[in-house]
């Protein structure tokens, strides 16, 4: 029987494993660019088949090709939307990209190994300053109670704009697998709800990683780097999935539009930054090869939990 709390289990689980892609981050020294590439091509392999097999195919079983094709138009019209409408940053290797409103300097802000005067949440009191260059870290008196109090209202500040940016990115790509997987379940499609965890689990995996690597480089700890990475995957498939579960509720018949939707916003990462992030490095062989296995692996996988 299909209750909530097997909905929150589910999709947990397919979130959780995000945080397995952060795990080459305690070996950071061995992730090259050459890899971190294949690991995108990897992701978008797995998220191509999981597009095609694990959403369009059981929407169009399930509903017509019709509301099938209108959910992934409609899905990819709000993916691309959204890069332009909610700030955020997208993380790549050892760099961030600026979109949808956020600026060069949201990009400064962010901290690197090389370059410590990003604010974080372990900065010391006073950094803020100090990377605004709006003071002189040898004039600022230690003692200061002023100064510390201001101080650590800007590092709350800038942490905070910074979660937020990040954030807006993970919501947008996560969002709408959660909400497959909610929909299909309050249809009473268990199986293909089962079937949509696994795919989106298996390709969590890499989007992980992808996430992971540019956190790691900020200099912030492993296991900060594996909780922030686990949560990424986790609170957005959740959320999203809950809302879908309710929404059907509202109104019968959603699940066709709704792989779609997600399909159609999965694809759109896969073709505006999963392909592009992965080319133009040297790595294009490393990061085509890795997507035709992707996408066969994911196949496979899709084979073996229909039978």
């Amino acid at each position: 029987m299909t209750t909530l709390a097997n909905l929150v289990a589910v999709s947990g689980i397919a979130g959780i494993v995000t945080g397995l892609g952060a795990l080459p981050v305690f070996f950071r020294a061995r992730v090259t660019h050459r890899v971190y590439d294949a690991a995108l091509g990897l992701a978008a392999g797995l998220m191509v088949a999981a597009s095609v097999f694990g959403l369009i195919l059981p929407g169009t079983e399930e509903g017509t090709l019709a509301a099938v094709m209108a959910g992934v138009l409609l899905g990819g019209a709000v993916l691309l939307g959204g890069n332009y409408a909610i700030p955020h940053l997208h993380a790549q290797y050892r760099e961030w990209l600026p979109e949808g409103g956020a600026t060069d300097n949201d990009v400064a802000a962010m901290p690197t190994s090389n370059d410590r005067l990003g604010m974080t949440a372990d900065d010391p009191a006073g950094a803020a300053e100090v990377a605004s260059g709006t003071a002189d870290p040898e004039s600022t008196p230690a003692g200061s109670a002023v100064t510390n109090a201001a101080a650590d209202e800007a590092a709350r500040e800038v942490t905070l704009r910074k979660a937020l940016l990040i954030g807006g990115a993970i919501t947008l790509h996560n969002a709408p697998e959660g909400l497959a997987i909610g929909v299909a379940f309050a249809s009473g499609l268990e199986e293909v709800a089962l079937l949509l965890a696994v795919v989106i689990g298996l390709q969590n995996v890499p989007d992980g990683f992808a996430f992971a690597v540019p956190m790691a480089d900020t200099g912030m700890s492993n296991l900060r780097v594996l909780w922030y990475t686990t949560l990424s995957g986790l609170v957005p498939q959740v959320v999203a999935s809950v809302f879908g579960f309710l929404l059907v509720g509202l109104a019968a018949g959603l699940f066709p539009i709704a792989a779609g939707f997600a399909a159609g916003a999965m694809l759109a990462v896969v073709f505006r930054e999963l392909i592009p992030s992965s080319h133009g490095h040297g790595h294009a062989d490393a990061a085509t090869g890795a997507f035709i296995v992707g996408f066969v692996l994911l196949v496979a996988v899709d084979a073996v939990v229909v039978v």
